[in-house]
């Protein structure tokens, strides 16, 4: 079934940011410190559907101290980039497999589900909007944060019968200011991030929250992020903070990643995917599985594993390079990101970027 177009309606911003203020951003971005001109919002209403979408100047919400929000949580979110390409345009990586997510996670939620043309023409509006905010620096890019939330006004928990989606975006460099250099990690056995048929699949803001109090343990460990365990037997690996984890095993001369296979309680990351498919094209053998602490910590020892590193939209791909635990710590490797490693950050923006081909079509050109 053919869905039905949603039209937008054009409200550009009066009082854009000055270009001479809009340059000295984008020298030195960070990741969510600035905001572009413009935001895109549509409205959901029961027995009305989606509508009213509009492209406005970005500006602040009033919100009901009785928004269904701010007392049930029901908020989903998702995370993309826009790279600037080599002549010049620009392009967006994958937003029909976000576009998916969002709706896998606004269904576990209770929420409607954006159409996937609809949630792509929106971030495409924006972007085309704001495209001067689109960095032209190597790996810097413009990062769009898709996300809906009720706006039903009344207590009472149940779904709400009114929601906003909306898009903004943010122009980025590096999620860890340090740049490409190995983080620490601990490894949570008195907290969880999600339990089986729980939310841990969806992008929800709850998950994030849930998060902060671990993160806050790893710093007082002196570590930079907290790695999170299965919640029944505390010694499977399954997230990094907010990204997924990939471990590199050499075993008879065969190069192998290796990422916790999906069971419902971690996130189906778009690059955790990408990197599946970047990983064979490179001619690596992939493998998704169950992994515990002690197959980490030996196959560090043993010289097995020799790398490991995380991956997201914010970060790319983050590499592992001390472990610590409230029984045991050890290094990754030689505690520098690994020949693997880099190959396949390196190969993951060279097509972001438009650097080389792109074979599996993930890039999303923007006319």
């Amino acid at each position: 079934m053919t869905t039905p177009r949603i039209d937008f309606d054009l409200k550009p911003s009066a009082q854009p940011v000055a270009a001479t203020e809009r340059e000295a951003m984008l020298a030195d971005p960070g990741f969510g410190r600035h905001f572009t001109d413009h935001m895109v919002t549509v409205k959901w209403t029961e027995g009305r559907g989606w509508h009213d979408a509009q492209l406005q100047p970005y500006a602040p919400l009033q919100i009901d101290p009785a928004n269904m929000t701010l007392h049930y949580s029901q908020t989903i979110f998702e995370g993309l980039k826009a790279y600037r390409q080599p002549d010049g345009s620009v392009a967006t990586f994958r937003p029909d497999a976000n576009a998916r997510r969002f709706q896998r996670s606004a269904r576990r939620l209770a929420m409607p589900e954006l159409p996937v043309e609809t949630f792509i023409e929106a971030c495409d509006l924006l972007v085309k909007t704001d495209r001067d905010w689109v960095p032209g620096k190597d790996e810097h890019s413009l990062y769009l944060r898709p996300f809906m939330f009720a706006t039903e006004v009344g207590l009472g928990v149940r779904p709400a019968n009114e929601y906003l989606f909306m898009v903004i975006a943010s122009p980025a460099s590096g999620y860890f200011p340090r740049g490409v250099k190995p983080v620490s990690v601990w490894l949570s056995q008195e907290y969880v991030r999600a339990a089986p048929g729980g939310m841990g699949e969806a992008k929800t803001g709850g998950n994030y929250a849930a998060s902060l109090v671990a993160q806050a343990e790893a710093a007082d460990q002196g570590c930079d992020q907290v790695v999170w365990l299965d919640a029944l037997e505390r010694r499977y690996i399954e997230e990094m903070g907010g990204m997924n984890l990939y471990l590199v095993r050499n075993s008879g001369g065969t190069t192998t990643i290796v990422t916790p296979k999906l069971t419902g309680t971690l996130l189906p990351g778009i690059t955790r995917d990408s990197l599946l498919t970047i990983a064979e094209d490179l001619g690596y053998g992939t493998e998704e599985a169950r992994i515990s602490t002690d197959e980490w910590q030996a196959g560090n020892a043993d010289g097995s594993i020799t790398e490991v590193f995380a991956c997201g939209t914010a970060a790319v791909i983050t590499p592992v390079g001390h472990v610590k635990s409230a029984r045991a710590e050890w290094t990754v490797g030689d505690g520098r990101p690994g020949p693997v490693t880099t190959r396949l950050r390196e190969a993951l923006l060279s097509v972001q970027t438009g650097q080389s081909p792109d074979p599996h079509a993930w890039m999303h050109r923007l006319t």
